[in-house]
């Protein structure tokens, strides 16, 4: 089984660096793994 390709991008919420499994969209919004967790729990609230 082959590894899945990782791509550079930096977070729209915290700035900070992070790989991602997919190529970035410049249009659209990257989280890295802390912030993508910590928006899918305050979405759950409503």
């Amino acid at each position: 089984m082959s590894e899945r390709k990782m791509y550079k991008a930096v977070c729209s919420d915290c700035g900070r660096e992070c790989e991602v499994p997919f190529e970035p969209d410049p249009n659209r919004p990257v989280y890295c793994r802390d912030c993508w967790a910590k928006r899918r729990r305050q979405r759950r609230r409503y």
